[in-house]
């Protein structure tokens, strides 16, 4: 079984920086693709990044380009999302997953077999 656990979100102003975390246990995530989500209220989850399993390929929904980070430590079986420039518009729930689908692709939330439980970020303007 699979544990992932974010951390790392809190409340900031607009135009700050916050590192989210995603530490797994169970299961080594080397060999899988990755993806970090978010879910604002009332709207349905979104992808915002995510990457191959050695890193090198890296992919950001088009709202967030240019100022978050995917990166991940294989060795420490973890997974981080580094934002900066923050907007309003980005305060959400924000989940880590593992990418195990086979036929679909990494934007894709249905292609995620496991789940963390989300941590909450709020951009103040």
């Amino acid at each position: 079984q699979v544990q992932l656990v974010e951390s790392g979100g809190g409340l900031v102003q607009a135009g700050g920086s916050l590192r989210l975390s995603c530490a797994a246990s169970g299961h080594s995530l080397s060999s899988y693709a990755m993806g970090w989500f978010r879910q604002a209220p009332g709207k349905e989850r979104e992808f915002v990044a995510a990457l191959n399993w050695s890193g090198n390929g890296k992919y950001y929904a088009t709202s967030v380009k240019g100022r978050f980070t995917i990166s991940r430590d294989n060795p420490k079986n973890a997974v981080y999302l580094q934002m900066n420039s923050l907007k309003p518009e980005d305060t959400a729930v924000y989940y880590c997953a593992r990418k195990a689908v086979l036929g679909t692709t990494l934007y894709d939330s249905r292609g995620y077999d496991y789940w963390g439980q989300g941590t909450q970020v709020t951009v103040s303007s």
